[in-house]
């Protein structure tokens, strides 16, 4: 069991006039913020906002690409060679690192988005092409991994600092990866259940599935999504059981597996 983990959420989500997620209520409780980069979602406008409202809060700030595609939010699969793969991952980071530092911040780490992360928890060369293109750009930054995927075996190849996530409010299935959206049950809404798992899992130590089984695994940070309507009582509910559980809540530090 860790006695500290970090609470990150997705966000920067929102499009022009289009407005996704509470983002400067989550970045009141969470640590760390993955924001868009302008494929999946954000634009330039957008992303600058959502870096200079973490910075000025001291959360840490994280690229969150995905696949081109603003229609689906970047939760349609799609097929791309492994060297467009690396050129989309490194597009979009060199966007992310640009913009921080306009707004006096850094990019700290990187998370796959969607479609794009669900792909590469399956498939280690898929996650293998993301993650060198990204530490081709930078090669400091911290990987953001689905613990106990095939993401987390690719940073254990590669090397590199990591930061093992688990998912406040999504089901998993017995091999780590998360239950398809479209069957029941797949997106938690239920704040305080959602804040209970979360206290089981990183005292446990392991991912729990839906079935029960356990999955023993690190966990240095927990992900809530900033798209989901509950978000900021998740965020808040998850932060106060871990707490009361013992468990502080600061920033991962990003260490080698």
């Amino acid at each position: 069991m860790t006695d500290t983990v970090d609470l990150n959420a997705d966000m920067g989500e929102s499009f022009g006039p289009w407005v996704m997620g509470d983002d400067l209520a989550l970045l009141g409780i969470v640590t760390s913020a993955n924001i868009a980069c302008g494929f999946h979602a954000g634009d330039p406008d957008v992303m600058a906002k959502t870096m200079a409202a973490a910075h000025a809060r001291g959360v840490g700030i994280g690229a969150h690409p995905g696949f081109d595609d603003l229609q689906g939010f970047g939760r349609q699969r799609m097929s791309l060679s492994h060297e467009s793969l690396g050129n989309l991952v490194q597009y979009q980071l060199g966007a992310a690192i640009a913009m921080a530092r306009a707004q006096g911040g850094t990019v700290r780490h990187l998370k796959l988005h969607g479609a794009m992360a669900n792909m590469a928890s399956e498939d280690k060369a898929m996650a293998l092409a993301c993650y060198r293109a990204a530490l081709a750009v930078a090669p400091d930054i911290i990987i953001m991994v689905l613990a106990g995927t095939a993401q987390q075996k690719a940073v254990a190849e590669l090397g590199c600092k990591a930061a093992c996530e688990i998912f406040a409010d999504r089901a998993y299935n017995d091999d780590a990866t998360l239950v398809d959206r479209s069957l029941p049950g797949a997106v938690i809404h239920d704040a305080n259940f959602a804040a209970r798992r979360m206290v089981d899992m990183v005292q446990a130590g392991a991912i729990i599935t839906e079935s029960g089984k356990k999955i023993p695994t690190r966990i240095d940070t927990i992900c809530l999504h900033g798209d989901t309507a509950e978000a900021v009582e998740i965020a808040t509910s998850t932060r106060v059981a871990l707490e009361a559980a013992g468990i502080s809540v600061a920033k991962f530090r990003g260490q080698k597996l």
